[in-house]
């Protein structure tokens, strides 16, 4: 059976090939460009092959390398057109187009997972996959009773590549956030390994689905497919059609935008007070747009177990904030761990800091869109912002990993998709202890 790359030197080797092709075609390029060819013409040439090494590298490694690629197509709407252009359509591609195992190698490990007869379990099995993403490969297949099944089958050695790739965050996240005063790295680092090992759990994702599905069964605005059945390495559930968001992020109507956007918002914020769980894996390719207006959601692997919803402090601070009471906003950040004991900062500064991320909340409707997120980015990330010491004061607690990687991707995605939402309405009614002022 043809094994994922799960040698630490192999998987190494393979991403440090990332910024030396940069380089190699960098050199290239100026010697095409001393030889008379136009620079923007040499330029276009070395983005598309920079792209396609992108997409190779990273798919074919898959593991926590291929998410870092996921993440990597979620943010580029915070980045400005003329850089993430050239590498939208191929980081896109990661979100469910990595390249497949070898069909020998599926067969096997299907043979393994649901015994030496697992045709007999199906009417019709396609080989090729509908989707390939970072730690499984999903087929479309008919079940014995009739149905059509999608069939999420686990790479071999997806476990072993996972926890390579997380140990080599671990050590550049080490070297990289050491100046940042307010952040407690180590904590965050071991809820990281630990959440993102749940996800190579299929026995433990079909739990997962089957709790998300019944609390959304019969749902008019949600389609969440029920498990059929599980093994630790494969899964076979409902199957559902739809249009996938990132397709409604490129060629979209904007009807599509306005109702995906406030669909995939309500579940984003809502799921948790009623499933008593967080979707936290929030790229694109885990979400459809069926043709009656509801929206199909995939992928339970990254979830994060919240039996009595969202913490109650999220939605009191959020309401703290937008009434400018900034002594309790401090004093409710210190509480629940965002801000160290020892770190000493401004309530007043904090507030500004603050003031950006709150803006959806600021109006009855809000577009979402990649000029508003790239005002976030730049604001965040400009020494020369009078509140920029204010970002490098702040903690992130272990128990918010999932609903920040939840949130802050959440947002990238909505602004890729362009829509409008009712996003204050919404999170007043999804959000405990949320009681936000009345506008202006």
């Amino acid at each position: 059976m043809t094994d994922l790359p799960r040698k630490t030197v192999v998987r190494t080797a393979r991403l440090a090939s990332l910024p030396l092709g940069v380089g190699a075609r960098a050199a290239i390029g100026l010697g095409k460009r001393v030889g008379g060819r136009p620079a923007e013409v040499v330029a276009a040439e070395m983005q598309a092959q920079t792209a396609a090494q992108l997409f190779k590298v990273l798919g074919g490694l898959k593991g926590g390398a291929m998410k870092f690629g996921q993440s990597m197509s979620m943010f580029e709407a915070a980045l400005p057109d003329d850089v993430a252009a050239p590498y939208r359509a191929t980081l896109t591609k990661l979100q469910d187009s990595a390249p497949a195992m070898p069909t020998s190698s599926l067969h096997a490990a299907l043979a393994e997972q649901l015994g030496d007869q697992w045709r007999s379990r199906f009417v019709e099995f396609e080989d090729k996959p509908r989707a390939a993403a970072s730690i499984g490969q999903v087929h479309h297949a008919v079940w014995k009773d009739g149905r059509e099944v999608a069939v999420k089958v686990q790479y071999p050695g997806a476990a072993q590549a996972l926890m390579s790739d997380l140990n080599q965050l671990s050590r550049v996240l080490r070297l990289t956030t050491g100046w940042v005063p307010g952040l407690d790295v180590a904590p965050i680092l071991a809820e990281l390994k630990g959440r993102m090992a749940e996800e190579t759990d299929y026995g433990l994702e079909a739990s997962m689905q089957e709790q998300f599905s019944a609390a959304y069964a019969d749902d008019p605005h949600y389609l969440l497919p029920q498990v059929v059945t599980a093994t630790d390495r494969v899964i076979v559930s409902d199957w559902i059609d739809g249009i996938p968001l990132a397709e409604i992020i490129t060629h979209g109507t904007q009807e599509q935008r306005d109702l995906a956007a406030a669909r995939y918002f309500e579940f984003l914020v809502g799921g948790p007070d009623r499933a008593g769980l967080l979707h936290a894996d929030p790229h694109p390719g885990n979400f459809r747009l069926l043709d009656d207006g509801r929206l199909g959601v995939l992928d339970f692997g990254a979830v994060n177990r919240l039996p009595d919803g969202l913490p109650v402090a999220m939605g009191e601070l959020m309401t703290a904030a937008l009434r400018e009471d900034a002594d309790t906003v401090l004093d409710g950040l210190r509480a629940e761990g965002f801000v160290k004991e020892s770190i000493k900062v401004d309530p007043d500064d904090l507030l500004d800091y603050l003031g950006i991320f709150l803006e959806p909340l600021r109006h009855n409707e809000f577009r979402f869109d990649r000029p508003w997120l790239r005002s976030i980015f730049s604001y965040i990330n400009d020494p020369r912002n009078d509140n920029f010491a204010v970002g490098l004061r702040l903690n992130l607690p272990p128990q918010y990993l999932l609903i920040h990687r939840a949130w802050l991707g959440g947002i990238a995605v909505l602004s890729q998709i362009g829509g409008t939402v009712p996003a204050r309405e919404i999170f007043t009614r999804c959000v405990p202890g949320a009681a936000l002022p009345p506008l202006e």
